[in-house]
């Protein structure tokens, strides 16, 4: 028993340090073994609402885009605006699709960016998407011939559509790819003279697929295999479809949000936390004596645990998101509580030792039911299967996001923690 709460203390012990490291300000790994070099540190990510930045809203031009297919379309323009955005550099971008007022929207949310016109000007590009030919040059001097990808005539504008299938030999998932009257000559060509050899898909210069050409190909279709799965294909099909349905798009609104109001929003919301852990750990040692500064020690492992996670996943703080938080510190203590409650009532009738851990045991299912209920709360809140009957709100998942962390991490500190806290420091004396 000892030597098992002895290693159940030494792990505790080493969680604390990390989670210390990290959660410190301005915390970083620095440290080389022979030719590894680690350089690493753990930046707070903060939201738009904090941070302070840009949101830019675009709109669409379906004009020329079939009725049927706009659905997809849009799809695809939200797909490479993100994936533009993330190449630029910006973290936690959001990018959201809407419709105002009959016209189709794209609303791009860049925390961090108060001079968004390189953005600007990256999103609202046409999708690139180019067919190139790997070419070998002789080498002077060389044996070994260069090879390097050359761009071809056959574009995104000359592809039709490309769909989801699967093989009729092997039954695994592959892409169908079907070109325009113009396209399909252009790719019977670049077929031909590049049999047994791959054919490279770029996406605004980013390659997408390599598959190799086994045959002159005739008529206009193909199809792209490659042991893909039925997400890898879907997600090939889309990255296609969006060099294949170039959509315009202009800038509409441009509105910057300020970092002074996100400066002011963390002081309060840091003197609010303060606040509150001393009103609560305060309460702890009014009502419960040593068993309460047990519960304050098990509050401070707590939050630098909660906030080392938040620098390693990263997870974009917001001010919902920090109040998530502030209401999961309330949570923190509240598994004491039960404990400690309970405790008092087995205490009197057997020894300590025994009264601790009949009152941990006991105390379970009630301290069960109502975190999975608060669970269950922020699953609905944060929506992550995206249902259309509940509202959809980068907000409100920030604030679900974190309360679910903070549940998660309260009962491991609450029930772990604090029993082999009690177990370690408090021995029976009365």
């Amino acid at each position: 028993m000892k030597k098992n709460l002895l290693g159940r203390t030494t792990f505790i012990l080493l969680v604390v340090l990390v989670s210390g490291f990290i959660s410190w300000p301005n915390s970083r790994l620095k440290f080389s073994i022979g030719s590894i070099n680690i350089d690493k540190t753990f930046p707070v990510s903060l939201g738009l609402d904090l941070k302070g930045g840009s949101r830019l809203t675009f709109e669409a031009d379906l004009s020329k885009i079939e009725s049927s297919r706009k659905e997809s379309a849009l799809q695809s323009l939200r797909n490479v605006i993100e994936k533009r955005v993330n190449l630029f550099g910006v973290s936690e971008s959001n990018v959201v699709l809407s419709e105002f007022d009959g016209k189709n929207r794209v609303l791009v949310e860049l925390p961090g960016i108060t001079d968004p016109k390189e953005a600007t000007n990256l999103i609202g590009q046409t999708a690139q998407l180019v067919f190139s030919e790997l070419v070998e040059t002789p080498v002077e001097g060389s044996s070994t011939p260069s090879s390097q990808l050359v761009f071809t005539n056959l574009t995104g504008a000359d592809l039709k559509q490309a769909d989801t299938v699967f093989d009729q030999n092997t039954g695994s998932p592959a892409v169908s790819i079907e070109f325009t009257s113009d396209g399909s000559k252009k790719f019977e060509e670049i077929t031909a003279r590049n049999i047994g050899k791959p054919l490279a898909i770029l996406l605004d210069n980013d390659l997408v697929s390599a598959p190799t050409v086994n045959e002159k190909i005739v008529g206009g279709t193909a199809q792209i295999s490659g042991g893909f799965t039925i997400e890898e294909a879907e997600k090939l099909e889309v990255q296609l479809n969006a060099g294949a349905l170039p959509i315009p798009v202009k800038l509409v609104e441009e509105k910057t949000v300020g970092a002074t109001l996100g400066v002011d929003s963390i002081e309060k919301s840091v003197k609010a936390g303060i606040v509150g852990l001393v009103l609560v750990s305060l309460f702890m040692i009014l009502i419960y004596g040593k068993y309460g500064i047990v519960a304050d020690v098990a509050l401070i492992i707590f939050g630098l645990i909660t906030m080392a996670i938040y620098k390693l996943v990263p997870i974009t703080l917001t001010l919902p998101g920090i109040a998530g938080f502030l209401l999961s510190v309330g949570m923190a203590v509240d598994s004491n509580i039960l404990i400690f409650e309970r405790l008092k009532e087995e205490i009197k009738t057997r020894p300590f030792k025994d009264a601790l851990e009949v009152s941990f045991g006991r105390a379970w299912d009630s301290i069960r039911d109502a975190n999975v209920a608060t669970l269950v709360t922020a699953f609905i809140l944060a929506n992550p299967l995206d249902w259309s009957f509940l509202h959809i709100s980068g907000p409100i998942r920030g604030f679900a996001i974190t309360l679910a962390l903070g549940i998660g991490v309260s009962l491991f500190t609450g029930i772990f923690v604090s029993r082999n806290l009690l177990r370690l420091l408090i021995r029976k004396d009365e």
